[in-house]
């Protein structure tokens, strides 16, 4: 078994108890050291959205941990309504597992999760990738809801999965990338994770909707090395958000992937892992 276990597809999910809620959470490559990598989710998603190569590439040199924010997927506790409560949530599922320091790994909503907790607990984080992501108040955040239920209305008319319209350009590339991104997320075939309910989503989206229209917050204070990258095709969040993220982090390298949207590190994969 122990073989198999450093494999996505087959982590075994286990809980963990803080504050009154149940944190449902996956990890390995602890066997590497170092400092660990939290991953946070985006919009919607729960543990199996994850695309298995990334976090397999990323587990081979790292130890990971992924986990289900409060009232999203397996974890236990009412939906938070605000970014802000979300980033308090993933604190306490930190503190809960002893970890000292960490690095965080945003993606999409999970990228602005990941500045409100650096903003709030600087000395807990050590590095940052922020991806598909944008700052408070940036450009068409707190419009997010109104794609993602377009595209959830379009991925039902055509029996595909929202996220083919989504994350990815309606390229040739693009479509070939975004095929084969959902049958990777249905790798695992086994224990997979309770899909996220009406209210959760609903509740996220109402934070989005905050968050997007708050002012934006200082973020020169941020002195960790931060990894800002994202499709130049993101209809979710607009690339310009990006660039604007990129320059207002002092310490920051960004990557734009071409022809890609939101999905864009899952589009170019081997490349991002490195």
């Amino acid at each position: 078994m122990a073989e198999k276990q450093d494999q996505w597809t087959n982590v075994p999910t286990q809980f963990i108890s803080a504050n009154g809620i149940n944190f449902a959470y996956r990890e390995y490559g602890q066997h590497n050291g170092g400092t660990p990598v939290i991953f946070l989710n985006h919009l919607a998603a729960v543990l199996d959205n994850w695309d298995p190569r990334i976090i397999d590439g990323i587990a081979a040199k790292h130890h990971v941990v992924v986990f289900d924010n409060r009232g999203v997927g397996a974890s236990t506790g009412k939906p938070s309504k605000s970014i802000e409560q979300m980033a308090d949530d993933a604190i306490t599922f930190i503190q809960a597992k002893g970890f000292k320091q960490v690095d965080l790994f945003g993606f999409s909503m999970g990228g602005m999760i990941s500045q409100e907790i650096v903003l709030k607990q600087p000395q807990l984080i050590r590095k940052m990738i922020l991806s598909g992501t944008g700052p408070a108040g940036g450009i068409g955040i707190s419009t997010v809801g109104r794609v993602s239920n377009w595209d959830l209305v379009r991925g039902m008319a055509t029996r595909q999965d929202p996220k083919v319209y989504l994350f990815f350009t309606r390229t040739d590339n693009g479509k070939a990338a975004a095929k084969q991104f959902v049958q990777r997320i249905n790798e695992r075939t086994e224990n997979r994770d309770k899909e996220i309910t009406i209210s959760a989503y609903r509740a996220q989206l109402k934070a989005l909707k905050k968050w997007g229209s708050k002012k934006p917050a200082d973020l020169s204070v941020i002195q960790q090395p931060v990894l800002v990258a994202n499709g130049d095709h993101d209809r979710m969040v607009p690339p310009v958000n990006t660039y604007d993220l990129a320059k207002r982090l002092p310490n920051s390298a960004l990557i734009i992937y071409p022809d890609a949207g939101h999905g864009g590190i899952f589009q170019f994969h081997d490349d991002f892992v490195k």
